[in-house]
């Protein structure tokens, strides 16, 4: 493994790790702090822009809801732009876990590491 992707699946990490833990926790106001002001965000619904629609997209989805994310493949874009292709499995208290493809590129700003699209895609 190259060290550009070593160091791109560590940023990946640093801001997934974050979304996770607030998607577990269901805190939409702290999974909308984990993009940027002009995120592109598709959900399994129509998308949104911006934060707003990422938190009102996580507070629709039920207490109890969790996320296991396996990266599969991390592109360099730029220095500071890296493109995440991942399986995610959103697990449930009362119905089957929903396994996606979810597609982000975060952006490095001024203060950190952000998802600026996020893209998500069922195969079945």
């Amino acid at each position: 493994m190259s060290r550009n992707t070593t160091d791109s699946e560590a940023i990946l990490r640093g801001v997934l790790d974050r979304w996770r833990a607030a998607v577990d926790a269901h805190e939409p106001q702290h999974v909308a702090a984990c993009f940027t002001e002009d995120a592109i965000f598709q959900g399994l619904r129509p998308y949104s822009v911006g934060r707003q629609g990422v938190v009102d997209y996580y507070a629709s989805q039920p207490a109890g809801m969790t996320a296991a994310y396996r990266i599969r493949e991390t592109r360099r874009l730029a220095d500071d732009l890296v493109l995440g292709y991942l399986s995610v499995d959103f697990s449930f208290t009362d119905r089957p876990t929903v396994g996606v493809h979810l597609g982000v590129v975060v952006k490095r700003t001024a203060d950190g590491w952000y998802v600026s699209h996020y893209q998500v895609s069922r195969l079945d």
